[in-house]
């Protein structure tokens, strides 16, 4: 009898872990482990989303075009560069699929998202991670990774779950360095938390080998809807769209997605909220000895004397119906990622993590 097997590296891939919603014996949580919005979607988001039930029994569009046009319109690029996924996990998955295979390697850096070394060994290739610097990616020690057999280079900017970004200038300069066949790839699913940031777009239109990434799951608060986009040279996107399933995107999430990034209005308070909250939480748990990185993200990187404390807070928390992330899995094992919720969540924490440690001391 032949014996069906997978193709190699496939049982490299461990199962990816999203965040905890649930703790048993507690009825009313606040979930803080996953990064969503604490304000929802826009509510022109929700009323499209009830407009497109009416026309479910029709196929989406294959091109995306108003969805792409709208995207484009909200950041002055072109919509013909621009590549919608499920999620922007779906769009790094076509990346992979299309430019790496057995035998290329593929670089991430320590703490970056989980996801990279996944998507590599999923198109075959092998994953290649290389140290950050205090949770901050590191250009030189990515470029002294670099082999004949580099192909892609996975950049999350700003990071998950470090929230800590590194400037534009060293992006240009580690796309200059890097050979002309590797794809550099700039990961800005929270890029909306930063004022003044383009994502990495201007980069996109100084390169022929960039492409960028965002997703309205975080600001924009549709991770149920599973939308992302990428930018980049129309060669690429050219590339990417041979390997996209033509219906890849629901009509409904199309819509959604559309209503979500011309609510300018809803953008901006959401925004101006998580900016106000960031620092407030920061500020406060610091007070009591719980430092974080300046965040440039929609949570902050918690960090504590060493893991059993981590762990032993998270654990507390939990008890008091908050859900953070543990981050032991990242390399960091002494530090509890936190989702900047509304107001009441966020004096909750705090108040929660003073009892703790309170009760430690």
């Amino acid at each position: 009898m032949t014996k069906i097997t997978p193709q190699p590296g496939i049982m490299d891939i461990a199962h990816y872990q999203g965040g905890q919603s649930h703790v048993a014996g507690v009825a009313h949580v606040i979930k803080l482990s996953s990064n969503e919005n604490p304000f929802g979607p826009s509510p022109k988001a929700i009323e499209a989303v009830r407009d497109s039930a009416a026309t479910l029994h029709r196929y989406p569009s294959t091109d995306h075009a108003p969805l792409r046009d709208a995207i484009g319109a909200r950041h002055g690029l072109d919509p013909a560069r621009i590549i919608c996924g499920v999620g922007s996990d779906e769009v790094l998955q076509f990346v992979a699929q299309a430019y790496a295979g057995p035998g290329d390697e593929v670089i991430y850096t320590e703490h970056g998202f989980s996801m990279y070394p996944i998507i590599a060994r999923m198109a075959g290739a092998t994953p290649v991670m290389v140290p950050e610097k205090d949770r901050h990616v590191d250009v030189d020690n990515i470029l002294a990774a670099v082999t004949g057999q580099t192909r892609i280079v996975f950049v999350t900017n700003p990071g998950n779950p470090t929230s800590t970004m590194i400037p534009e200038s060293e992006l240009v300069r580690l796309v200059e360095a890097l050979p002309d066949s590797c794809l550099t790839v700039i990961d800005g699913a929270y890029a909306e938390f930063v004022d003044d940031f383009d994502g990495g777009a201007s980069i996109v239109d100084r390169f022929d080998n960039v492409i960028m990434t965002r997703t309205f799951s975080k600001v924009y608060g549709l991770g149920g809807m599973r939308v992302g986009w990428g930018y980049a040279a129309q060669s690429i996107i050219d590339v990417l769209n041979r390997v996209r399933q033509p219906f890849n995107l629901s009509l409904t999430a199309l819509a959604a997605a559309e209503a979500a990034v011309k609510d300018e209005e809803f953008l901006s308070h959401c925004q101006a909220e998580n900016a106000r909250l960031r620092v407030w939480l920061s500020d406060e748990l610091a007070k009591i000895g719980v430092l974080s990185d300046a965040s440039c993200t929609n949570f902050i990187l918690a960090r504590f004397t060493d893991q059993a404390e981590a762990e032993a807070c998270d654990d507390y928390l939990k008890t008091q119906g908050l859900i953070v992330r543990r981050v032991a899995g990242y390399n960091l094992p002494n530090a509890l990622r936190i989702t900047v919720g509304d107001e009441d969540a966020c004096r909750r924490v705090v108040e929660a993590i003073t009892a703790f440690k309170e009760g430690a001391a």
